[in-house]
């Protein structure tokens, strides 16, 4: 999908050559009952016979009138233009539109619009007319392939917000199609071959391991989870090189379970079919690396995937039984089905290579911070203020929340065991907090975060599938860092960062290029 922006009056954009116009109207914007263009006339008619209110969630619509260009133009009230009133909007006009053919949308924003607002509108519109077709033997492809955005201010951050938002749905898109895919479509070997398609850029270099390689660096506890599966797993290793080699990496951690059965401490037959997403985190830190191809900003960022499925045959990990990590500390096994903290606990050690000025580990890791936070934020751990505020600030600009957990030590006290330096789990009380104590073990060299996303990486029920976060919030963060991070001079003129940390040509197109 491709976003163009344009300076335009609402007069104008009833001009453009679009298939439908979607006009977003905030309540504090009157309509002008002498206006020349007719959507204001319009308008002020329905607000005079009560047929429309300037309130959240309305909607006006129109079908090949005199004066507009457009087959279909939607007039969607934004309230207070919030942006969660902005992405509700969106949603609710793309609804009425979406059973016509629409290949070419306007978007024409009313008055004053945040780049928040914008990027929400935008992202909002990808979401809702997204449809997974990979498996499908008759896939009807998504017909809306140009949004026309068009505003009466013309302001340079509202440009770089479309750059930004088309950059972002790329990513998010990519990380869906991943999540989305079966367990046979998306095994640890396909994961590695998306990942160095994607790090194919000059900028970019990536590097997989295979269990050789990963038995050599002695990741016992990674290795124990993959041993009852008969795909071979991978450690891929993705390298964004965006500023001076002298700048401290962002290191992210992708959880990587292809498939989770559960193991020997087999999970339910209810839904299993739903675990073929265990793998979200991994699909996240894909998805930040095609949003980093495309904006080019002044980071550098290591892209961490342990990647393998968890299953039960003969040669499977059992209850009771104790591994090495990679750190040297010994682990007891005591339910199979909590795997994830085995691999992430390897990959948070090997971490410690890049000397990084964060880590952040994403996973879709326990049951119990869906019990918590529902499928509204994501749970965010951390032994870092500094690092907690900036994600939880990330999180509100995006629109991709997060809410902080605690970190207590007496939290750990489930996961004292007499057999090992420390057992996977701690009982049923706080588990979302005990895995995230678990991990906090390997983590004591850098600043280190922990997003379980076990709520807000999937939709279940009647719209189920992979939602792509959090790959808004963790761009978001990157590019606020790389804001903070000076650009390294000697990079050139063709690298030098914008205001908004980021550089070089993206593909969305602005007012003057092609």
């Amino acid at each position: 999908m491709n976003f163009e922006f344009q300076k335009l009056s609402l007069s104008h954009s009833m001009t453009a050559s679009v298939d439908a116009l979607v006009v977003l109207w905030p309540s504090q914007v009157q309509p002008d009952t002498q206006a020349v263009e007719p959507v204001s006339r319009l308008v002020a008619q329905a607000i005079a016979h009560g047929d429309f209110e300037l309130k959240a969630g309305a909607l006006l619509s129109f079908y090949s009138q005199p004066g507009m260009a457009a087959r279909h133009v939607v007039v969607a009230c934004t309230a207070d233009n919030q942006p969660g009133q902005i992405r509700s909007a969106m949603q609710a006009a793309w609804n009425a539109l979406k059973a016509g053919k629409i290949k070419r949308l306007g978007l024409h924003v009313v008055g004053e619009v945040s780049v928040q607002g914008l990027q929400m509108a935008l992202s909002s519109l990808a979401d809702s007319s997204y449809s997974y077709t990979t498996t499908l033997s008759k896939p009807k492809a998504r017909t809306l392939k140009q949004v026309l955005v068009s505003a009466t201010h013309d302001r340079a951050e509202l440009r770089q917000a479309v750059v930004q938002a088309q950059a972002l749905v790329a990513g998010v898109e990519l990380a869906k199609e991943w999540a989305n895919r079966p367990a046979n479509h998306a095994t640890p070997t396909h994961l590695a071959e998306t990942a160095k398609s994607i790090a194919s850029g000059r900028a970019f270099k990536c590097e997989v391991l295979g269990p050789k390689e990963v038995a050599k660096l002695g990741m016992g506890a990674f290795m124990a989870v993959a041993q009852g599966a008969a795909e071979p797993l991978r450690f891929i290793v993705m390298r964004y090189n965006g500023a001076a080699a002298s700048q401290a990496p962002v290191v992210l951690v992708g959880k990587g379970i292809t498939f989770d059965t559960g193991g020997i401490s087999m999970k339910p037959a209810a839904e299993m079919d739903e675990m073929k997403y265990d793998m979200g985190g991994a699909a996240s830190v894909l998805g930040v690396f095609k949003a980093l191809g495309e904006l080019k900003p002044s980071i550098n960022v290591v892209g961490l995937i342990p990647a393998t499925e968890n299953m039960p045959d003969g040669l499977a990990v059992k209850p009771g039984d104790v591994v090495t990590s990679m750190s040297g500390q010994t682990i007891e096994i005591l339910n199979t089905d909590a795997e994830v903290r085995l691999v992430l606990c390897d990959a948070l050690t090997y971490a410690e290579r890049f000397k990084p000025q964060a880590v952040i580990d994403i996973a879709t890791l326990t049951g119990a911070c869906v019990i918590a936070l529902g499928a509204v934020r994501t749970g965010l751990f951390s032994s870092d203020d500094a690092l907690a505020l900036q994600l939880q600030r990330a999180g509100e600009a995006s629109g991709d929340t997060c809410w902080r957990m605690p970190l207590d030590d007496d939290y750990a006290e489930g996961l004292k065991s007499r057999f090992a330096d420390v057992a996977n789990v701690a009982g049923r009380a706080a588990g979302s907090v005990t895995a995230a104590k678990f991990l906090q073990r390997f983590t004591k060299s850098f600043a280190w975060a922990h997003l379980d996303i076990a709520g807000t990486a999937w939709r279940s029920g009647a719209a189920k599938g992979a939602t792509g976060r959090p790959v808004g919030l963790l761009l978001q963060y990157l590019l606020t860092a790389a804001q903070a991070t000076p650009a390294d001079k000697s990079l050139g003129k063709s690298k030098a960062a914008v205001k908004s940390g980021v550089k070089g040509k993206a593909k969305a197109r602005t007012a003057g290029k092609a």
